[in-house]
């Protein structure tokens, strides 16, 4: 499995994961409109379906993802001020359309060498001394029946199964943290993001942040933050 083969089921967008990217870099359709996180819950079943872990497929669609929610919030926050940001929107969508690039001719690459290997591999290489180099004289020493006997049965024993099951993702719904803000909102006008999540764990942090950008985009919350990475204010648009 691919990441741009991935099949979606959106509520603005149906179809693979590669023809969406195409469709927001050339502005036809809006990433403010996409949910992101059903794009990352799709992903994970996908995993979980096939019950192996490519590699491979996770880094390029994490990579994606992330490039998609850099250009989401900056979509999200178009008054920002300008040393908030490094990029602007297009051109962290140029940005993207390069690395869709480069994942292109990388893939094109490996496809032209695997068809190197399949159209010349019925030639070999003679590997072994010179003609006229001595013949080596093969000397063994004293073997002993009982440890070549007791190694072929460990040969034959059937290694355990490797679990995964440490490197399965489960990501928390981002509803659930909506109503929860949503409570935090009704009890406080303005409160601290950081200290909201302070004790979740990492995943559950990221699903709420993704609630976060949700309010945000529906104009329930308005959002304030002094300078990078400093503690994310929230409070109510009705305020």
């Amino acid at each position: 499995m691919t990441a741009p083969a991935l099949d979606l089921d959106l509520d603005a967008f149906e179809g693979p994961f590669d023809l969406l990217l195409t469709l927001i870099l050339k502005e036809e359709l809006r990433l403010a409109e996409v949910e992101v996180a059903d794009i990352i819950t799709s992903f994970a079943e996908r995993l979980e379906d096939e019950r192996r872990l490519d590699l491979e497929a996770c880094g390029e669609f994490l990579v994606l993802v992330g490039a998609m929610l850099e250009i989401k919030a900056r979509e999200l926050f178009p008054d920002a001020p300008p040393d908030l940001a490094d990029l602007s929107p297009e051109e962290a969508a140029e940005e993207l359309a390069e690395r869709l690039e480069a994942y292109r001719r990388m893939k094109s690459a490996a496809a032209w060498l695997s068809e190197r290997l399949d159209a010349e591999s019925d030639r070999y290489f003679r590997l072994g001394p010179a003609p006229l180099a001595p013949k080596a004289e093969l000397r063994l020493a004293p073997q002993d029946p009982n440890c070549l006997a007791a190694a072929l049965r460990q040969l034959a024993t059937e290694p355990p199964p490797v679990s995964l099951a440490h490197m399965q993702l489960t990501f928390p719904p981002v509803a659930r943290f909506l109503e929860r803000l949503r409570a935090v909102l009704r009890r406080r006008r303005r409160f601290a993001f950081d200290d909201e999540v302070a004790d979740l764990s990492r995943l559950e942090q990221a699903s709420a942040f993704l609630a976060l950008l949700e309010l945000r985009k529906a104009g329930e919350i308005k959002l304030g933050q002094p300078a990078p990475f400093e503690p994310i204010t929230v409070w109510s648009a009705a305020a």
